[in-house]
């Protein structure tokens, strides 16, 4: 499957924005007084820290296919490029 330019950019991008999202809101919920009781984290903080983890796990992987799809096209582009120019290269 090959995906367009476009839905790897876009994928791209919401790898990055988990990347730029979770990590923030796990500093919250760190912060955040239900998170420990008597010393000890509470199923609050242990809920968010696996539902934080699953996102970071997603968006990583997202992200990685939306990159893989962007280089593809880049390469892709390079190649058509090269067989435009012709056997004695590029003219300038």
């Amino acid at each position: 499957m090959v995906l367009s330019r476009r839905w790897a950019v876009f994928l791209t991008g919401v790898g990055v924005w988990t990347w730029l999202i979770w990590p923030r809101f796990g500093l919250a919920i760190w912060q955040d007084d239900r998170s420990f009781a008597d010393g000890r984290p509470t199923s609050f903080l242990l809920v968010h820290a696996v539902l934080i983890g699953a996102s970071l796990a997603v968006g990583t992987t997202v992200g990685v296919l939306g990159m893989r799809a962007w280089r593809y096209h880049r390469r892709r582009r390079v190649a058509e490029d090269l067989v435009a120019a012709g056997p004695s290269g590029p003219q300038d």
